[in-house]
């Protein structure tokens, strides 16, 4: 039994014999039920995107942080062109390239691992 039904329950209001006070009752509910409705499917389109862009960005930042490790770049080989320029700013930060990827693996985890009410840890 829900906490108004309860109260309700419990405090017994007088109602007045007026036929439309039940109607209008009853429709007022039937809004607030399609604007909840409507909420909860913005609330999930919203999330929906975020763990997409989050995927996305997973995806990128390994991407990059591979081939930054893993791509040879000898520095005296290299002209100066953009890519040449982008080869040598990934061997030189190259390291600083995992930790946004961790980063967005953590949020990632926490937004699909989160429990209805809000915390991440539950009843922690």
């Amino acid at each position: 039994m829900s906490e108004l039904e309860q109260y309700l329950k419990d405090h017994k209001p007088v109602v007045k014999d007026d036929p439309t006070f039940l109607l209008e009752a009853q429709r007022r509910m039937n809004a607030v039920a399609g604007i909840k409705g409507e909420v909860d499917r913005q609330r999930r389109h919203g999330r929906r995107a975020l763990v997409i862009a989050l995927c996305a960005g997973l995806v990128l930042g390994m991407a990059v942080s591979a081939i930054a490790f893993f791509y040879p770049v000898n520095p005296e080989s290299m002209g100066q062109g953009i890519l040449d320029s982008l080869r040598l700013f990934l061997q030189d930060y190259r390291e600083y390239f995992l930790l946004p990827t961790a980063l967005i693996a953590i949020a990632l985890a926490l937004v699909l691992f989160r429990n209805k009410k809000g915390s991440a840890w539950g009843a922690l």
